[in-house]
Order: structure tokens, then C-alpha cells, then sequence
């Protein structure tokens, strides 16, 4: 896994990771549940988005198969990316503290 190197984008990185937790932990089940695709496709699109930003090109590839799934209203999809996206996130988490704290 890779993260910049800037050392701003380092020390928002906690928070931002943190964010997307909780957001995956409360919204994205909502999402599921409703099934509405305009909402999991915008769920999908910011992932990408600003997981680019950050340099989680992984979790970022992750947002443009939830995109997709919107678009398909692929649903059963949808539901399987939920854990694979808490996962990467935690894993995501343990990276950025071991870097942290070297």
C-alpha cells in the first residue's frame, strides 16, 4: 500500500479514514437497504473521488465497482462490497498509525 509522501496529506489522513468508517458503518447500509441507486452511485463516486486524492488508489478502485453497481442495480454486488470495504479501510488505518508512528 501506498500514501504520499506529503506530510499534510499524512496527518489528515486519520480523520478522513476515521470519516469514511462511520460513513460505511451508518450510510452505506442505509443505502443498501433502500436500494437507491442515486444515492449509491453518489456513494460510490466520492469514494473514488476522494480516495484518489488521498493516494488509496485500492479503496478508490472499490468506488468505481460500486458505480458500476449502481448503474446495474446490482444489488447483491453492492451488499458484498460493504465488507470488503470495511476491511480495506482497517487496513487502511493500521498503515497510515504504523507510518505514524515510526
Amino acid at each position: 500500500m501506498k500514501i504520499p509522501d506529503d506530510p499534510f496529506i499524512i496527518e489528515l489522513l486519520p480523520e478522513f479514514i476515521d470519516t469514511w468508517i462511520d460513513d460505511i458503518n451508518n450510510q452505506l447500509p442505509v443505502i443498501l437497504e433502500t436500494q437507491n441507486t442515486d444515492e449509491l452511485y453518489r456513494f460510490g463516486h466520492t469514494i473514488k473521488g476522494s480516495c484518489l486524492q488521498f493516494g488509496l488508489d485500492e479503496v478508490a478502485s472499490i468506488g468505481i465497482k460500486i458505480m458500476g453497481y449502481s448503474k446495474e442495480s446490482n444489488w447483491a454486488e453492492a451488499r458484498a462490497t460493504e465488507p470488503i470495504l470495511k476491511q480495506t479501510f482497517a487496513e487502511v488505518k493500521l498503515f497510515v498509525e504504523s507510518q505514524l508512528n515510526k
